[in-house]
């Protein structure tokens, strides 16, 4: 990490971002993360045509989670503490079918997360 670089964001992962081969693509080391989970949320299936998301995940089926406002919903996952041009990676290794939102975790922290851009929440 560069001097001028600062883990100032949280980046809340469910799915293949939560795998090393894929954070060692997308932000070039691993990821230290903290268990979290996000309410309100169901996890779907995504089937991903993208053949270098697909290439880097080794998994052409990924999951997103898509807004229900249901509060006996609830996805786990972990909470990463990121840098900004980190999120930018992130942007970039994501398809379209998904859309980053700032969320509120469990936890009570303000993370970033990919979901369904067909659904997202209304305050997104």
């Amino acid at each position: 990490m560069a001097v001028n670089e600062v883990y100032s964001e949280l980046l809340f992962s469910y799915g293949t971002l939560q795998l090393e081969p894929v954070q060692m693509a997308t932000f070039g080391r691993r990821l230290i993360g903290t268990a979290d989970s996000l309410r309100g949320f169901e996890l779907v299936s995504l089937m991903i045509e993208d053949p270098k998301v697909v290439a880097i995940s080794g998994k052409a089926e990924h999951t997103m989670a898509s807004f229900t406002g249901r509060d006996s919903e609830l996805v786990s996952g972990k909470a990463f503490a990121v840098t900004l041009d980190e999120i930018q990676s992130a942007d970039e290794y994501e398809v379209a079918a998904v859309r980053r939102v700032a969320v509120v975790l469990e936890s009570g922290v303000q993370a970033w997360v990919y979901v369904d851009a067909r659904y997202p929440p209304a305050d997104s």
